[in-house]
């Protein structure tokens, strides 16, 4: 004699299953916001470090301290 399994679905399984899915999505997509946010932050700092390097490759840094001498050298000379 075989031994049935039995077919019948409950709808509380069913239901409780849902539930858990609901769940899990609302875990993850709280956790895709946090990362979205790290990434952005993440972006927004590899920016400021090409600008700056941009800044360095190109030299268009300016030196305080030289531009303020050349600056009173001039202002003397007048």
């Amino acid at each position: 004699m075989e031994i049935e399994t039995p077919k019948l679905i409950l709808l509380s399984e069913v239901i409780e299953s849902k539930v858990r899915k609901e769940r899990e999505l609302a875990f993850y997509e709280e956790e895709l916001k946090k990362l979205q946010e790290k990434m952005f932050w993440l972006k927004r700092d590899i920016d400021v470090t090409n600008i700056i390097l941009d800044m360095v490759k190109h030299e268009r840094v300016v030196d305080f301290k030289e531009s303020m001498e050349k600056r009173m050298l001039n202002d003397d000379q007048d």
